[in-house]
């Protein structure tokens, strides 16, 4: 993901944060948690969820959060009583509320090119570049299960495939029976598992009618009715 922020850009993929072509620091909670409050954005995000995403099964203390927020203010050279990018929800937590805008044209993808995940025999679009899969993936693709971590896995779609990628999810993700440690080139029918929630990677060209069907638990395939 790569978002302009008024006049620095944001890009999760590099773990960076430019001002034109040059680095801003940020420690990396403080960019963990930019990029969390810009992908819930603009739901405000409660100071217990937040301690959670960043130092799990830790106790901190508030001032560890607060410190985190003054160092991405500072960054962003925002204001605390006049915010533009971080506001704070008074005894409750924190909220992006600025404003936050893909850069380039996107990704370049073959317009003959369809990529779905197929679950419970339904059929979920992937759409060109990223999207994001997990439990609160903010504007991905939702996976109701306690095993599945708030934002678990990324599939990048672009004009030379589909790439799977683990987002330090605590249950793992996995390609059939092996653990995904870095970016996972897809092919059509992988069996995807994100802790005990499994799917199916399907692609085809626009053209075609894919007919293939989720296998069952004997590993044959059910039919051939179209998905």
């Amino acid at each position: 993901m790569r978002l302009r922020l008024g006049s620095l850009t944001l890009d999760t993929a590099t773990r960076q944060l430019l001002r034109g072509t040059s680095e801003v620091h940020l420690s990396p909670k403080a960019f963990d948690l930019l990029t969390l409050l810009v992908e819930t954005r603009p739901r405000a995000v409660a100071k217990a969820e937040l301690q959670n995403e960043l130092w799990p099964d830790v106790f901190v203390s508030e001032t560890n959060l607060a410190g985190l927020v003054a160092e991405i203010r500072k960054a962003l050279d925002d204001d605390a009583q006049q915010p533009r990018f971080v506001r704070t929800a008074h005894r409750f937590g924190y909220a992006f509320c600025g404003s936050a805008q893909p850069t380039s044209p996107g990704v370049a993808v073959d317009p003959a090119l369809v990529c779905w995940l197929l679950k419970d025999g339904r059929r979920v679009p992937l759409q060109p570049g990223e999207n994001v899969l997990g439990r609160k993936p903010g504007r991905g693709i939702s996976l109701d299960s306690h095993t599945v971590s708030r934002q678990h896995a990324r599939i990048t779609v672009a004009a030379s495939g589909a790439v799977l990628e683990d987002l330090r999810s605590k249950n793992g993700t996995f390609v059939g029976k092996l653990r995904v440690n870095g970016p996972t080139t897809l092919a059509d029918g992988d069996r995807i598992r994100l802790g005990s929630v499994v799917m199916y990677f399907r692609t085809a060209s626009r053209s075609t009618t894919a007919t293939w069907t989720e296998p069952t638990r004997s590993g044959r395939r059910a039919g051939s009715a179209s998905q």
